[in-house]
């Protein structure tokens, strides 16, 4: 080969082997605009946990029920209620404590004592249920307590779902309870 053409064959030779060389030690990139023939993983979708229902029917829905020795001696009161996911005491239920407060202090039923048992629907964590109930037993407690009415004469404590059989609104509204029972 004559030397005239020896360095124009390096040169054809040399440049595929500089850019294979510089491609080596590093991870090739796709082209921007090609697609790839490996589809990205699949993102596992997670569904987003149903809302919690809530009683916008009857938002009211829940009880104070008291039992029928109490009823006896302080006469008919009337029934109360407690929201879904609440303590609070309103409305009807507050009339219906200060009743009851007035038949324990001054009535029928002065000096004796109560027991409270809070309840709660199912559709919660056992822990966060027995917690609302004890929650709603002692929110009952603590309206009776402004009334006058000992805190040493009541007793509370919670059942949370364990007692409930609702499977619908209407059937969960009647788990959600405080029970009023006269002390032995």
């Amino acid at each position: 080969m004559p030397m005239t053409k020896l360095p124009a064959l390096i040169l054809v030779v040399s440049a595929p082997l500089a850019a294979f060389a510089a491609g080596c030690g590093s991870d090739p990139q796709p082209p921007a605009n090609v697609a790839s023939d490996v589809a990205p993983p699949p993102v596992a979708k997670t569904a987003a946990p149903p809302a919690p229902k809530q009683d916008t029917a009857k938002p009211t829905s829940g009880s104070i029920r008291i039992d029928d020795k109490i009823l006896k001696a302080c006469g008919d009161l009337p029934t109360a209620r407690f929201a879904f996911d609440s303590t609070a005491i309103e409305g009807e239920a507050a009339g219906t404590l200060d009743a009851l407060a007035r038949c324990f202090v001054s009535g029928p039923l002065k000096g004796k004592g109560m027991k409270l048992i809070g309840h709660a629907d199912p559709r919660g964590e056992t822990e966060y249920n027995l917690g609302l109930g004890q929650k709603r037993a002692g929110s009952v407690a603590e309206y009776l307590g402004k009334k006058g009415l000992e805190q040493g004469r009541i007793a509370t404590s919670s059942k949370g779902e364990f007692e409930a059989t609702g499977t619908d609104e209407e059937g969960w509204a009647r788990d959600r309870k405080v029970d009023i029972l006269l002390a032995d």
